[in-house]
C-alpha cells in the first residue's frame, strides 16, 4: 500500500509532515535519484530516499518504536535545530539518537520557559499540533498592569488578533499584589505569541509566562529546567490515543531505567538539601559580622510593602472543560 511521501518522512523522524512538504517543494528529497515533487507517493518500501542528499532508513509503521520526551524549557533556549549566532537552542540537551530525529511538538518563543514534548513520530507531532484536534495548553501567566472582570470576560469570549479571533478556554485567578497578577490560562492553540497578544489587547504586558500542561501531561516538580525525562507506554498510549492513532505496544524503557530514574531523584534531593545547608553555614559568619559593625541590610523604605486593601480581580471561569491541577 503506497503513502504519501511526506508521511513516510514524518514517520522517520525527520520532522513533522508539514516540514516535510517545504522539504519536498524546495526539491530536497529524492527518490531513487529523482527529485521528488509534493504529491508523490512512495510504493516501494525498499526504494533509496534522500534528503539533502543524506539517505533516509525508511521503516514501516509497525517497525519503529514512538519515543516521546517531556522537557523543561529554560528562557532563553531558541527552538530551532541550529543558530547561526550559535545560541543554545532546546535540541542541544536531549539523547542522540541513531537513525531517527527528535520533532519538537510546537514551539514556545525565546522568553517563554516550561513543558515542551518531542518524538520520534513526525505523524503523532503533526496530529498533536494541529488546531482541528484542539489540545490543550495550560499557561502560567504574571501580567503587569490593572486587570478587572470585564477584561478578563472579553479574553474567554474571544478578541481580534492580526490572524483571526483568539480567546482563553479556561482563566484562573492565581493572586498577585500591586500591578502584578498571575493567572493561568488554557488554549487550544499553538498560534505564534497568542498568550501574549491576547493579553496585549487588554493594554497589559505580561512578564511572565511558563506552560505547565500539555493535554494531560503536566511538568513535573522534580524535572529541573534543562532537564528531560522519557515518557512511559502509558503516557505515551494517551498522547497516541488522543489523536486517534494506534496503541503502541512497545517501549525502550526497562525496569532498571524505572529505578534509575527514582534514584537520581532521591539523589537530587539529597545533593539540594546539601547545598541549602552549607550555603545557610557560609552566610550566617557574614550576617553576624555586619550586624556588629552595623552594617546590616537596611529595611525597605515606608510604605514599599503590599498596601493593604488593594482590590484583586477574580477571573470567572471559562467556557472549557473543568480543570484540575495535580
Amino acid at each position: 500500500m503506497s503513502e504519501k511521501l511526506q508521511k513516510v518522512l514524518a514517520r522517520a523522524g525527520m520532522g513533522s509532515r508539514r516540514e516535510m512538504e517545504g522539504y519536498i517543494q524546495s526539491g530536497r528529497v529524492s527518490v531513487n535519484g529523482v527529485v521528488a515533487k509534493l504529491g508523490d507517493r512512495l510504493d516501494d518500501p525498499s526504494a533509496l530516499v534522500r534528503v539533502d542528499g543524506h539517505t533516509v532508513p525508511l521503516s514501516a509503521s509497525s517497525d519503529s518504536v514512538c519515543r516521546v520526551l517531556a522537557y523543561n524549557k529554560p528562557e532563553g533556549e531558541l527552538c530551532t535545530r541550529s543558530d547561526p549566532e550559535g545560541r543554545r537552542t532546546v535540541f542541544d540537551r536531549l539523547p542522540k539518537l541513531k537513525d531517527a530525529r527528535w520533532v519538537a511538538v510546537g514551539r514556545l518563543d525565546a522568553n517563554t520557559s516550561g513543558l515542551m514534548l518531542f518524538t520520534t513520530d513526525g505523524e503523532l507531532a503533526n496530529r498533536l499540533m494541529h488546531p482541528s484536534r484542539q489540545v490543550q495548553r495550560e499557561y502560567m501567566v504574571r501580567v503587569f498592569g490593572e486587570v478587572n472582570e470585564d477584561m478578563v470576560r472579553k479574553l474567554v469570549a474571544g478578541v481580534e488578533l492580526e490572524d483571526g479571533v483568539a480567546r482563553f478556554e479556561d482563566v484562573v485567578y492565581a493572586g498577585g499584589e500591586g500591578m502584578n497578577h498571575t493567572f493561568y490560562v488554557v488554549i487550544t492553540e499553538g498560534r505564534n505569541r497568542e498568550v501574549r497578544r491576547l493579553w496585549e489587547t487588554q493594554g497589559v504586558t505580561v512578564s511572565r509566562l511558563k506552560r505547565v500542561r500539555y493535554g494531560d501531561i503536566y511538568l513535573e516538580k522534580d524535572l529541573p529546567r534543562g532537564g528531560w525525562r522519557e515518557m512511559e507506554l502509558k503516557e505515551v498510549n494517551y498522547l497516541r490515543e488522543m489523536v486517534e492513532m494506534k496503541p503502541e505496544s512497545q517501549t525502550v524503557i526497562t525496569p532498571e531505567d524505572q529505578k534509575r530514574k527514582k534514584s537520581r531523584q532521591k539523589i537530587r534531593r539529597a545533593v539540594r538539601r546539601y547545598e541549602e545547608r552549607i550555603d545557610d553555614t557560609k552566610d550566617k559568619p557574614k550576617k553576624a559580622r555586619q550586624a556588629r559593625r552595623g552594617n546590616a541590610p537596611a529595611a525597605g523604605p515606608k510604605g514599599s510593602g503590599p498596601k493593604k486593601g488593594n482590590q484583586r480581580p477574580v477571573a470567572p471561569r471559562g467556557k472549557g472543560k473543568p480543570r484540575t491541577r495535580k
